[in-house]
């Protein structure tokens, strides 16, 4: 079953007639305890015509042996030579698959239900539009699992997303997509794009947008996911050692996206990607957590830091101009309602300083000036617009 990273392995990997209509790709470093438990979570799957790629980025622990042990002749073992890092090792699996559809699925996640797969082409086959298709995930900790991922639930009910629509809520909500909970239709991979190897951080959200931006999306509300959370993730690496880093890829994804964005000539979709990037600004400047399997890690910026990155970034003054004014009314509600009033209100004036006419900043601004009375009118106002609107 072992095939090493050659050229050999490769032509194998095209040549053959029969392609299977999955690809599973398994990408592994350090996660040989939990590669069976995935492997065999695929096995026992009702549809069972599928290839499962595992991709050992040269382990140093027991992965090679228990690969060797997996004895169906669906399972492939590619080890690299020399270990290429996460998002290389992914875009190799991909490239070295076959499948009509790809799912990427950690060592570390498993899939909980036997006919996810079945249900997932079920969904490709009836709606040719759908790029992918994806699922709630439920949280693996400890060897138990715990409560459905709440950024990963889309609803009760099973929906086809416009592309645009999801890119939309993609932008506004960030990354609600848990990757192992994906499936992906392989034109996604081979005209719009493949992982980007710049952005460990933050890249499966950029592919979510991109693959959102030509397709529609499926989406399935049963939970058949699990999601693992542990101290050898990659998520956790990223968290507690280059936290700016996460930062800095959250804004460059928006950037990213509104590129490809403007070439569609969507001005919508545009307008929703500069609110995106505002959005991260203002996260970062109220100061963002990130959770790691322990802890949770802070980060914030400086007006002046956040002034610099804008500048090298924006490309019109317009563009800097809207941005900024909503990225600094945005951590400037972020400070109030954490109770930083003072902080508040110093972002508020920045807001109203950037030349655009922002009449809801400039009153917030005013009753934030009036102390108590201002803030008691504010929250009688919020109330009252609840209630109309129908919000609890």
């Amino acid at each position: 079953m072992a095939i090493h990273d050659n050229k050999r392995a490769v032509d194998e990997a095209k040549s053959d007639d029969m392609k299977p209509r999955v690809s599973f790709v398994i990408p592994c470093y350090k996660l040989g305890h939990f590669l069976a438990e995935c492997v065999n979570s695929i096995i026992a799957q009702s549809f069972a015509d599928f290839e499962i790629l595992i991709m050992d980025d040269c382990s140093p622990d027991e992965t090679p042996k228990v690969a060797s042990l997996l004895a169906d002749a669906r399972v492939r073992y590619f080890r690299n030579q020399n270990n290429i890092g996460p998002l290389r090792n992914y875009n190799k699996g991909i490239r070295l698959s076959s499948g009509e559809f790809v799912w990427l699925i950690s060592a570390d996640d498993r899939l909980r239900k036997p006919y996810i797969l079945e249900r997932y082409v079920g969904v490709m086959d009836d709606y040719p539009r759908v790029g992918y298709v994806f699922c709630p995930a439920v949280r693996l900790e400890n060897g138990a699992e715990g409560e459905v991922i709440p950024y990963s639930s889309r609803g009760s009910r099973n929906r086809i997303f416009s592309g645009h629509e999801f890119l939309t809520e993609l932008l506004v909500n960030g990354s609600t997509v848990t990757t192992p909970s994906a499936m992906v239709r392989r034109a996604c991979y081979d005209n719009v794009s493949l992982f980007p190897e710049d952005l460990p951080w933050g890249g499966d959200w950029y592919l979510w947008c991109m693959f959102a931006l030509h397709y529609d999306v499926g989406y399935i509300a049963d939970p058949m996911v699990n999601y693992r959370r542990h101290a050898l993730s990659m998520t956790d690496a990223l968290v507690k050692t280059e936290l700016r880093r996460c930062v800095e890829s959250d804004i460059i994804v928006p950037f990213r996206v509104m590129k490809e964005v403007e070439k569609r000539g969507s001005v919508a979709l545009v307008r929703a990607c500069r609110r995106a990037i505002a959005s991260q600004y203002a996260q970062s400047l109220g100061g963002r957590k990130y959770r790691s399997s322990s802890s949770w890690h802070e980060y914030s910026i400086t007006p002046e830091m956040f002034e610099e990155s804008l500048t090298s970034v924006a490309r019109t003054h317009e563009e800097a101009a809207f941005i900024r004014a909503y990225a600094y009314s945005g951590a400037a509600d972020l400070c109030y309602w954490q109770g930083n009033f003072r902080q508040a209100l110093q972002f508020y004036d920045r807001a109203t300083q950037t030349g655009l006419f922002l009449p809801k900043v400039l009153a917030k601004a005013l009753l934030l000036k009036w102390g108590s009375r201002g803030e008691r009118l504010r929250s009688n106002l919020l109330a009252l617009r609840r209630m109309t609107s129908g919000t609890k």
